[in-house]
């Protein structure tokens, strides 16, 4: 990542000062720490992060956490059911490591996205004012955490993790998405076209670092490493994320091989199976691929930007949880497989190393996708686009536990009780990272971040 690098290889105290002390875009990092975005941090926050895993494509409600095996054929799930830690209450076969863990999640089977459409409206969509939910964050605390340097709201993608995956998958939706908020507080994405990396090394003899032009020289050629366009308050902004993430110190969060290998083991998802065991003959075979290859190592380097600072990381492994069975998809059954596998492996490695980490209360997790799937398997062996059920699990920031909420009809096609919708999920993600108080009180707090806090209650029960 980020490194500010001598010709001897190192950086004395004299020069680190040195470079603390230069204004970028007229703006000294003591006038950063002021800034009055940052200061209000303080007050406005709850001190805690969320993760948003988001499960591209729909996933059936019905294989995943709501199995209805009393349901008839083609309508309970395909795979059959597990028994959870909490009593009476089974999820889909493909779960058996979550089902363990029951008592550290929650499971709403009332939650309704509203339509069957492939987008991304839980991180991006009307009810975000068509900006990323971070974005909704860093907008009122800033794009950097005061004290490391760690930017606030992080985008996670394959290639964070592995340059030779697919690039994000855009054409449902753009999860970098500012709304009206401005580009200056769009996620932070690493592994960007896989030379993020590289692109972001700062290379500066100490004997220069009295030049501010040089490092704002440095810093413009990152800014259009990235995006050869930009408007002056994006690059303003840049400039003071770039320079607070070096002389942060937090390069070494993006960084996987800093972590102990036996945790990496852990989480890795790319051992469950290898690209030669799932089907060629799909056409998102190389999504499949990415994944399982990366699933598990995404939200493990989430994990480690919470640690650092970051209050507010969407994790996705683009498009694959829409399981026609079409020429493109796999049914259910085979879906499950490449999907629900690694995703049980992935979140229970993370919620066990959360808990031993004592961050349980810290960090919220939070995994759906834009719809469900229809409640009866189609001639194909697949489920179809539907909006009136979709799965949905979080898990921490010191919510109610070990619980399932709501209940669906017989065939988990809708609710059988009062209906949870994106309003309230946002609104359950806003109060775990604001105090909504202190936010209505504020002055300057943008009209898309109080709809998000106060449009809708927080999810009743949790």
């Amino acid at each position: 990542m980020l490194r500010l690098i001598s010709p001897e290889g190192r950086l004395g105290r004299r020069e680190f000062l040195r470079a603390g002390g230069l204004g970028l875009g007229g703006l000294a990092l003591p006038g950063l720490m002021s800034h009055p975005a940052l200061s209000a941090a303080s007050r406005l926050t709850t001190g805690k992060s969320v993760i948003f895993l988001f499960l591209h494509g729909g996933p059936s409600q019905i294989e995943t956490f709501d199995p209805k095996m009393t349901a008839p054929d083609k309508i309970r799930c395909a795979n059959g059911e597990i028994a959870t830690k909490i009593p009476g209450v089974t999820f889909g076969s493909a779960f058996p490591k979550l089902a363990a863990l029951a008592d550290k999640l929650t499971v709403v089977r009332s939650f309704v996205t509203g339509d069957g459409n492939h987008d991304i409206k839980p991180v991006v969509g009307r009810d975000t004012g068509g900006a990323n939910l971070g974005t909704l964050y860093s907008r009122v605390v800033g794009t950097n955490h005061p004290m490391t340097g760690m930017p606030t709201n992080a985008a996670l993608f394959p290639q964070a993790v592995d340059p030779a995956r697919e690039p994000a998958q855009k054409a449902f939706g753009n999860f970098e998405s500012t709304g009206g908020l401005g580009s200056a507080f769009a996620p932070f994405v690493p592994g960007a076209g896989g030379n993020l990396q590289k692109d972001m090394e700062l290379a500066i003899a100490a004997d220069r670092l009295g030049d501010r032009r040089a490092l704002l020289s440095e810093l413009d050629r990152i800014r259009f490493a990235l995006d050869g366009a930009g408007r002056e308050e994006g690059l303003d902004k840049l400039r003071e994320q770039a320079f607070g993430t070096i002389m942060g110190g937090v390069a070494g969060a993006f960084d996987l091989s800093k972590e102990d290998p036996r945790t990496v083991a852990r989480y890795d998802t790319s051992t469950l199976m290898t690209p030669e065991q799932i089907d060629r003959k799909w056409n998102n075979y190389k999504m499949y691929v990415d994944n399982v290859k990366t699933l598990g190592k995404l939200l493990l380097l989430s994990r480690r930007l919470c640690e650092a600072g970051c209050g507010f990381v969407t994790v996705t492994t683009n498009f694959v949880w829409d399981n026609h069975a079409d020429v493109n998809n796999v049914g259910v059954v085979e879906g499950m497989r490449y999907c629900g596998t690694p995703l049980d492996h992935a979140v229970s490695a993370f919620l066990e190393d959360i808990h031993e980490r004592g961050l349980s209360d810290k960090i919220l997790l939070v995994c759906c996708g834009e719809m469900g799937r229809t409640p009866r398997i189609n001639q194909n062996g697949g489920r179809d686009h539907w909006g009136g059920l979709a799965p949905l699990l979080l898990a921490g920031g010191r919510h109610k536990m070990g619980q399932v909420i709501g209940q669906s009809t017989r065939d988990a096609g809708e609710p059988a009780s009062d209906p949870v919708r994106i309003p309230n999920l946002l609104a359950t993600i806003m109060h775990t990272l604001f105090d909504v108080g202190e936010l209505r009180v504020t002055r300057g707090v943008p009209v898309e971040v109080m709809r998000a806090a106060t449009a809708a209650d927080p999810i009743p029960g949790l």
